[in-house]
């Protein structure tokens, strides 16, 4: 096991063959937050800033992203589910929370599945558990992701890679890839049916995720089956989040969304 990592500390973790870079902020309960496609640990808003003024939040950057330069391996949501876990064991954390948000909201949810005794709560968000919880429209963007790499440069995405990637020409192999993977069809209902970690789903009411995906979500958690009672007896374990004026694309700086994550990670 490595030495403890503390408030500040930032490094790279030898995983699976990646040199995976993380970064640790604040203290407390250990969150493991995994961002989207094409980005970064420097995620839009201040979400990290936020949540790490009561908990340990240990950002990361995935496969190909980021400071975490690319490997000879496809991009793969079960691939890099084991470097999260194993990061996780790097950083000498047995049991962990995990946020992930899109892309890495995928990642966080086939870590449950796939490592399920490291995880203790999970937030997923705007992630569906099939491919079809996607828009046909989002799909079809997702389907022609390659043409574009070079659009792509004109936002803020490639402004972040271009200033901290190990080599920024991989610009073009990171969207390659990513199309690839995207383009895989994917349904994990049944794995996720089976989940024993408690799961809150998040979603705009604009979202690229439909709505009606979320609330099936939902109900395949155990969630939506009865009347909670007076009393609360009949309250699942899981949550149901639709956030309301928010699309994909800004969910993460919905005033909502801290507060909301928190009341959920301090339940008991």
């Amino acid at each position: 096991m490595a030495e403890e990592k503390t408030n500040g500390s930032k490094g790279y973790a030898p995983v699976n063959g990646l040199k995976m870079y993380y970064e640790i902020h604040g203290s407390g309960k250990p969150l493991i937050l995994l961002h989207g496609g094409a980005s970064a640990v420097e995620m839009p808003g201040d979400i990290i800033s936020s949540l790490s003024k009561d908990r340990q939040v240990i950002g990361a950057d995935l496969q190909a992203h980021g400071r975490t330069a690319d490997i000879d391996r496809p991009l793969r949501y079960e691939f890099m589910a084991d470097d999260v876990a194993d990061l996780a064991k790097y950083l000498g954390l047995s049991k962990v929370d995990i946020m992930g948000y899109s892309l890495g909201g995928g990642v966080a949810l086939r870590t449950a599945i796939q490592h399920p005794e490291i995880v203790k709560k999970l937030v997923l968000v705007s992630a569906p558990f099939k491919r079809s919880g996607w828009y046909p429209e989002v799909l079809d963007a997702m389907s022609k992701s390659v043409d574009n790499i070079e659009p792509m440069k004109k936002t803020p995405l490639y402004e972040v890679y271009s200033r901290i990637a190990p080599r920024p020409q991989d610009w073009s192999v990171l969207f390659t890839k990513l199309g690839e993977m995207l383009r895989q069809d994917y349904n994990w209902s049944q794995e996720a049916s089976q989940l024993k970690s408690p799961v809150m789903m998040v979603v705009g009411d604009a979202d690229s995720v439909r709505t009606a995906h979320g609330v099936e979500f939902f109900e395949l958690l155990g969630g939506g089956k009865r009347d909670a009672g007076w009393d609360g007896s009949g309250m699942p374990k899981s949550r149901l989040c639709v956030l309301p004026g928010v699309t994909h694309y800004n969910i993460l700086n919905s005033p909502a969304l801290v507060p909301l994550v928190k009341s959920f990670l301090d339940a008991t």
